[in-house]
C-alpha cells in the first residue's frame, strides 16, 4: 500500500523483516518440537537457538539465485547457524512456514483493526447520547419521510459496528490456525505431534490442510473486512449528503489553513468522507481476488500467492487507516441543530401524514379511504405551498371525524419521537 494511506504500526507489521521474523519463529518452534521428540540432539538445538540470525539482505541475494523466497530464507539461516543448521526446515514444506507465519501476521493485523474499531465505537456512543434528543428529518429515497433524531442515526451506526466487532472476533478465530503437516498435508515426514506442539506454542489451533491452509478462511476474513469497509462508507456517504449546501445539517472538520479548492476559495468540501468512500471500493475489490483464490489445482498451486502478497497487507493497512480517519471525522464533525430544525419545517407538516391517516382509520375509515383523503390534502399543500395542518383542518371529511385537538396530536413531534429511548435501551443495553 502507498505510504499516503499507511500508518506506522501496520507498515512495520507487514514489513519484509517482520515476515521473516514470523518464519523464524515457526522454524525455531519446529526445531524445539523435534528436540522434545528426541530427533534433534539437545546440543544442536542449543546451537540453533544461540546462532540463528536473520539477514534480510542476504535472503534477497540468495533469492536471486534460488528464485524461491523460502529456500533462500532457509539457506541464510543455515549459514548463520553452521553444522546444526541442517535441522532447519526438517520435515517441512515451504507453506508449513509461510501459511503459519501468515496466520500470525493476520492475527496481529486484525487485533489492531479491532482496537481501532472499538475507538470508533466509543466516539459513536458518546455522540449518539449527545444528540439523542436533537430532532431532524428522516429521509427515504432522498425525500423527507418522518422525524428522527441525529442521535438515533448515530446509535444505528453504533449498532452496526457492534456487529462488525463480532465478525472481527469471528475472523480472528477463523485465521488463528497453524499447519505443520508436510508437502500434501498427510504428515508423511513430520508427525502430528510437531504440529500440535508448534501450534500450542504460537497460540494457534492445528487445522487439517493440503499443502496449504484452505483459502476459504482467508476469503472469510476478507469478506468481514469488506463488510467493515462498507459500514465505514455508509457513515461517510451520509455525512457527505448531510454536508450538501442545500442540507447543511452536518459538516466534517475543516482546520485552519485548509483549502477546499485550488480555484474557489469559499469551498469546504467533504474530502475526508469522500476519501473513505473511495478506499472502501478498494477493500471490496480485494474480496473478489480472495474468493478467486479458493479454487486451487489439486493439493495446491501457487496462483494464490501473488494475490495475497498484495490484498492481505493492503486490505488490513487500509482498514487501519480508514478507522483512524473515521474516528477523527466523527470527533470533529460540526452539527447544526438549527438547520436540522429548519429542514424539519420545510415541508410545512407533510411529514406527519401517516399519523393523520392512522387516526382516520381508527375512526372507522377504510385504509384506502383514509389514504385518499390525506394524499389529496398533501398534494394540494405541496403544490400550493400551504401549511398541511391548516389545510387538513379545513377539510370537511376530516372535520366530521376528528376534533381540532385530535388533528393537533397527529402533528406532535414529541409523539413521533417518544420511543427513541426504547431504541437506545436496546442498542446500549450491554453498557
Amino acid at each position: 500500500m502507498i505510504e499516503r494511506y499507511t500508518r506506522p504500526k501496520m507498515a512495520q507489521l507487514w514489513s519484509e523483516e517482520n515476515k521473516l521474523k514470523k518464519w523464524l519463529e515457526v522454524e525455531l518452534a519446529v526445531c524445539e518440537a523435534w528436540t522434545k521428540l528426541g530427533v534433534i540432539p539437545e546440543g544442536d538445538f542449543k546451537e540453533i537457538m544461540e546462532k540463528a540470525r536473520l539477514d534480510p539482505q542476504r535472503v534477497k541475494e540468495l533469492e536471486k539465485e534460488t528464485r524461491h523466497d523460502v529456500a533462500a530464507f532457509v539457506m541464510q539461516l543455515e549459514e548463520s547457524i553452521g553444522p546444526a543448521g541442517r535441522w532447519i526446515h526438517f520435515g517441512l514444506t515451504s507453506y508449513d512456514v509461510v501459511d503459519t507465519g501468515l496466520c500470525l501476521l493476520l492475527r496481529e493485523a486484525l487485533s489492531i483493526i479491532l482496537e481501532d474499531l472499538e475507538e470508533v465505537m466509543e466516539v459513536l456512543k458518546d455522540k449518539a447520547f449527545q444528540y439523542k434528543d436533537t430532532p431532524m428529518i428522516g429521509r427515504t429515497h432522498g425525500v423527507h419521510a418522518e422525524p428522527i433524531t441525529f442521535g438515533f442515526k448515530l446509535a444505528l451506526w453504533y449498532d452496526e459496528m457492534k456487529r462488525n466487532r463480532r465478525r472481527l472476533l469471528q475472523a480472528l478465530e477463523t485465521i488463528s490456525v497453524g499447519k505443520i503437516s508436510g508437502a500434501v498435508g498427510t504428515y508423511a515426514n513430520v508427525p502430528p505431534q510437531v504440529e500440535q506442539y508448534v501450534s500450542q506454542k504460537l497460540g494457534l489451533i492445528p487445522t487439517p490442510s493440503s499443502q496449504v491452509i484452505s483459502r476459504d478462511r482467508h476469503a472469510e476474513v476478507m469478506a468481514i473486512l469488506s463488510l467493515l469497509a462498507s459500514s465505514i462508507e455508509k457513515i461517510a456517504l451520509e455525512i457527505r449528503h448531510l454536508q450538501r449546501t442545500e442540507v447543511l445539517e452536518v459538516e466534517e472538520p475543516f482546520s485552519e489553513g485548509q483549502k477546499g479548492s485550488s480555484a474557489m476559495p469559499h469551498k469546504r468540501n467533504p474530502v475526508v468522507a469522500e476519501n473513505l468512500c473511495g478506499l472502501a471500493r478498494l477493500v471490496r475489490g480485494y474480496l473478489i481476488s480472495a474468493l478467486e483464490n479458493i479454487a486451487l489445482w489439486h493439493e495446491r498451486d501457487i496462483s494464490h500467492s501473488s494475490v495475497e502478497r498484495i490484498i492481505l497487507p493492503d486490505a488490513t493497512i487500509l482498514l487501519d487507516f480508514m478507522l483512524s480517519r473515521l474516528k477523527e471525522l466523527l470527533k470533529g464533525m460540526r452539527v447544526y441543530p438549527s438547520k436540522m430544525h429548519q429542514n424539519l419545517l420545510m415541508t410545512k407538516g407533510l411529514i406527519f401524514s401517516e399519523a393523520l391517516m392512522l387516526k382516520l382509520i381508527k375512526k372507522g375509515l377504510l385504509r384506502s379511504e383514509a389514504y385518499t383523503i390525506v394524499q389529496r390534502n398533501a398534494l394540494e399543500a405541496w403544490e400550493k405551498g400551504e401549511d398541511f395542518k391548516e389545510l387538513v383542518k379545513r377539510d370537511q371529511q376530516v372535520k366530521t371525524l376528528l376534533s381540532e385537538e385530535e388533528i393537533e396530536e397527529c402533528f406532535s413531534l414529541t409523539k413521533h419521537l417518544e420511543h427513541v429511548n426504547f431504541v437506545f435501551d436496546k442498542i446500549f443495553k450491554d453498557l
